[in-house]
């Protein structure tokens, strides 16, 4: 008896078509049991994913807000730069226990009373404690190798590990026992790619621009 092969490009083509037929095949089964299930009342499925629960990355055309609200608040002590002036110079030293001391922050306060303290971009809360010498402090890091520091605070609305949002109340202003000449006040430190800069150099400026 004499035998048939077939040439390969048929095999091929055999194949894609079994290949085709199971995968509509599939399709329909499933579509067929969704719509079944769905029509349930009962019936309860997800339509998210799980990279809905993701963190969004701050935009980078966000630009940074100042950590309060308050429009009175002013300057009580300056950050330290040894470029600046001599007046200024001497606005920016903190004595303490017989020592002078470089600010490595912005204080703010002049207002009676406390005010609200806000986080100047979105960020994740990395640490809330309380110090004997700085008071209350909460860190919160951002996006951008960027940190934030929120010294002298009198109540924190945070905790640890919280995700927060741009403009999210931290807490209120307060004193320190580093401080205590400046009364009620913010000590506000910013850390850009580990180093300790002038917030006041960065208010205003957009993220991508870090």
């Amino acid at each position: 008896m004499k035998k048939y092969k077939l040439k390969k490009p048929a095999v091929i083509g055999l194949y894609g078509l079994a290949i085709v037929t199971f995968l509509g095949t599939l399709f329909v089964v499933e579509k067929s049991y969704f719509e079944e299930n769905t029509s349930d009342p009962d019936y309860d499925y997800v339509s998210q994913t799980i990279f809905d629960k993701d963190i969004p990355v701050v935009n980078t055309t966000t630009t940074i807000i100042r950590p309060y609200t308050d429009k009175s608040v002013k300057i009580v002590k300056d950050f330290y730069d040894y470029k600046a002036d001599e007046e200024k110079q001497k606005n920016s030293i903190i004595y303490y226990e017989a020592t002078y001391l470089q600010n490595s922050g912005v204080s703010y306060g002049g207002i009676e009373g406390t005010f609200d303290v806000v986080s100047i971009l979105d960020g994740k809360v990395t640490e809330v404690k309380e110090d004997n010498t700085l008071g209350k402090i909460v860190e919160v890091r951002h996006s951008n190798d960027t940190v934030s520091v929120y010294q002298s605070l009198s109540e924190v609305n945070v905790k640890k590990d919280d995700e927060i949002k741009q403009g999210t109340i931290i807490g209120k202003s307060g004193s320190s026992n580093i401080s205590k000449d400046l009364n009620n006040h913010l000590h506000f430190e910013l850390i850009i790619k580990g180093q300790i800069v002038n917030p006041e150099n960065y208010y205003d400026k957009k993220v991508d621009e870090l």
